[in-house]
């Protein structure tokens, strides 16, 4: 079961699909404009006077990128899906972390460790960490944050999840966010949840992978963003 937002879960069920898997497709996180687009436009406006731009997720990708793109600002992604959407949007030369695709690795790149003086804004979804931007203001940078999206739970409802679960036709989980998973548990009842935690979950971060534990679900913590879940998954059933 694929259950990224339906925008951008066609390359993973693609990949599955080309590995005769059968993805199930289940957006558990509806992803829709801000609630006060002002900001965004603001940002968009003055883009040219930071030096560098940070975008969290492939959401903020689509949902933050501008039309067009100065020349002059670097721009960074917490991994290949996020740099490939702003790729497609025209914005150029992504750089991307080298260790972790996440906060924590794009802290580890030398561009973002000198930043006294620099400015530089993140694009991320209302209620976003802070620990980046805090991370940056603690060496010198001049931080702002756009929130260019929100998040919120599906209201189509659990229906197909529950049929599908019922009958037996999902085998794998794959959860690219905490609180996809927090929405399919809050959408299902309690006899859909057990089936449901009978499930594997297979996260391509360990804060994911820690969450579904908590939850009491068997996680595997894969890594590597899609390329590691599709590994995660050859391994799993391999075995």
């Amino acid at each position: 079961m694929v259950t990224r937002p339906a925008r951008q879960a066609a390359a993973l069920v693609s990949q599955l699909a080309a590995l005769d898997a059968t993805p199930v497709v289940f957006p558990a996180i509806a992803i829709l404009p801000p609630t006060d687009p002002a900001p965004l436009a603001r940002a968009h406006a003055c883009l040219a006077e930071y030096d560098a731009v940070i975008f969290v997720s492939a959401n903020a990708a689509e949902y933050g990128a501008p039309g067009r793109w100065p020349a002059n600002v670097a721009a960074f992604a917490t991994g290949p899906g996020t740099a490939a959407a702003l790729t497609a949007l025209g914005v150029g030369g992504v750089r991307i972390p080298d260790t972790t695709f996440d906060t924590e690795g794009l802290l580890a790149l030398p561009a973002l460790s000198e930043v006294a003086g620099k400015r530089i804004v993140i694009f991320r979804g209302e209620g976003g960490r802070n620990l980046l931007g805090d991370a940056l203001r603690a060496r010198g940078a001049r931080v702002d944050y756009v929130d260019c999206y929100r998040r919120e739970r599906p209201a189509s409802g659990a229906g197909g999840l529950a049929q599908a679960l019922r009958d037996g036709r999902v085998q794998a989980l794959t959860i690219t966010s905490s609180e996809a998973l927090d929405n399919l548990c809050a959408m299902l009842d309690a006899g859909d949840r057990e089936r449901l935690a009978g499930v594997p979950v297979f996260a391509p971060h360990p804060h994911i992978a820690g969450h579904a534990r908590a939850l009491g679900f068997q996680a595997v913590d894969t890594g590597g963003g899609d390329a590691g879940l599709v590994a995660g998954l050859l391994e799993w059933f391999a075995r």
